[in-house]
């Protein structure tokens, strides 16, 4: 089994870069392993939040936030579940209608989905409302083992996070090509043609190999950090060898870029800052 330490890290890294940088989404969506098992993470990331703090320094904090989001008892943190097979439009009614009024603490509000994919069509028109017009004060965080069985809609909208540790990925012609470019000795502008036309002809291709390039890009960094681990040979032959300050800084870059496709940008240009950053380095 992967070692998941390599991926928490990651996410912490990630989570404190918006916090730092006052970049702090309306809607994100955290793709994970365990619920139960992963569940304080999605904690700690609510508590630094709310606390504005880095992971580093939630570590030290003892105050009367922490300790209510910990016990269940902070009284703006609404978690919801599935109702039987499905999350029910009534369930997030009922949610919004309790953060009409103002904050206990004079904070942001935040719901928290669990397994999101089991938003029905009815539940999914009215989370999407939200999404589209948020309000500064309330966020919502979506929980999945798997973002591409979450409605499009819905997950265009959030910005995407994982504690996934990736172990069934199965890696794509395109990502493969891609991945191949980028780590290629020549000039990535070289492959730009090619990219453009068949790998990553629009913002749905782009999300799609972005995110399954940094999936690749975790489990090398995990296999580095314990070579007794298991890893796809493809992706051991894809990597083998290559620097990791470059593989550990492309993952960075990938995850900032895919953040600037949830608005409303000039695609062409999107791609054309993408790889002069992968280029230069930064």
């Amino acid at each position: 089994m992967v070692d998941e330490s390599v991926v928490k890290k990651k996410f912490f890294e990630v989570a404190n870069r918006y916090i730092e940088n006052n970049k702090i989404s309306h809607a994100y969506l955290i793709e994970l392993n365990d619920y139960e098992k992963d569940f304080s993470d999605i904690l700690d990331f609510v508590k630094m939040i709310l606390c504005n703090c880095s992971h580093e320094d939630l570590q030290k904090d003892n105050s009367n936030i922490c300790n209510l989001v910990d016990t269940g008892n902070y009284p703006d943190l609404k978690i919801v579940e599935p109702d039987g097979q499905w999350i029910k439009k009534n369930q997030l009614v009922e949610v919004m209608d309790e953060f009409q009024n103002k904050s206990f603490f004079n904070n942001r509000c935040i719901y928290i989905i669990k397994e999101a994919e089991k938003l029905n069509s009815s539940s999914a028109n009215t989370i999407l409302k939200f999404l589209e017009e948020p309000q500064d004060e309330i966020m919502a965080i979506l929980l999945t083992k798997n973002r591409f069985q979450v409605i499009e809609t819905i997950l265009s909208r959030c910005q995407i996070m994982t504690l996934s540790n990736c172990e069934n990925l199965e890696i794509s012609f395109e990502c493969k090509e891609l991945l191949k470019a980028i780590f290629a000795e020549e000039n990535l502008f070289t492959n730009y043609q090619n990219i453009v036309l068949n790998i990553m002809k629009d913002k749905n291709d782009a999300k799609r190999i972005l995110n399954e390039i940094s999936q690749v890009l975790i489990i090398y960094l995990n296999y580095l950090a314990d070579n007794n681990q298991e890893i796809d040979s493809e992706i051991l032959n894809l990597l083998n060898g290559k620097d990791m300050d470059k593989i550990v800084n492309i993952l960075s870059i990938i995850e900032e870029e895919q953040a600037k496709l949830e608005y409303n940008i000039n695609y062409k240009l999107w791609i054309d800052a993408l790889f002069a950053r992968i280029i230069l380095g930064g």
